[in-house]
């Protein structure tokens, strides 16, 4: 459900217990627009693969195009200007960004970098 471990203390009988606590949706959302050749680079050679990806369990994807007002919930630390741009959503707060497509390597290591750095896991 695209949740993330925060952590939380449970008392067992006469030892600590470590269980995960759950807060925090993430959603990745990549800004887009018509007529983008980054954004059709990064659909053929991305795209297809996305669905399917432990990225996608971890962040579920949503396309916005950039002249669009911004969905209902979302708060970005700053405008989008160009496209594409992937932003980190964490309980619709950006948590962290992609700003372009630096190629099919690069951008799976960049969301898993993003995923991490927001406390979550890539779900395998």
């Amino acid at each position: 459900m695209g949740r993330r471990l925060v952590g939380a203390l449970v008392f067992g009988i006469g030892f600590l217990v470590v269980q995960p606590a759950f807060a925090g949706e993430l959603r990745l959302i990549m800004f887009e627009k018509e007529g983008c050749v980054w954004c059709a680079r990064w659909h053929a050679e991305i795209g297809p693969a996305w669905p399917n990806s432990a990225e996608a369990k971890s962040a579920p994807l949503t396309h916005h195009d950039l002249h669009d007002a911004l969905p209902e919930g979302v708060t970005l630390a700053r405008p989008v200007a160009f496209t594409p741009v992937f932003v980190l959503l964490d309980d619709g707060v950006e948590a962290g960004r992609v700003e372009g497509y630096p190629g099919d390597n690069f951008f799976w290591f960049l969301i898993d970098e993003l995923i991490a750095n927001a406390g979550g896991e890539v779900a395998g």
